[in-house]
């Protein structure tokens, strides 16, 4: 499922204007995407959590030329499944 079909299905279930839609999905990413800037953890009970994983620099190599580089650390979004969604996913 993508935004927008999201924001369909929203508007479907929900009995709302597609418009309306749209912006209640923007204000939940634009929260959601604050929180994770700002270092918090989001937890959706059922569904599963978003944390902010750190990794320290390391040295990697170009697959091309097999020169080794050194990357800089970084900071990416991660996601792991709630336990309600990993019964339902074995259950299948």
């Amino acid at each position: 499922m993508n935004r927008s079909e999201l924001i369909e299905s929203l508007a479907t279930r929900k009995k709302l204007t597609v418009k309306k839609s749209e912006v209640v999905v923007t204000t939940i990413f634009a929260a959601m995407a604050e929180a994770l800037t700002s270092g918090d953890r989001i937890e959706i009970r059922g569904f599963g959590s978003f944390v902010i994983r750190e990794y320290a620099p390391y040295t990697g190599r170009n697959p091309k030329t097999g020169e080794s580089i050194g990357v800089q650390p970084k900071k990416l979004p991660f996601f792991k499944v709630g336990k309600e969604i990993r019964e339902r996913l074995a259950a299948e």
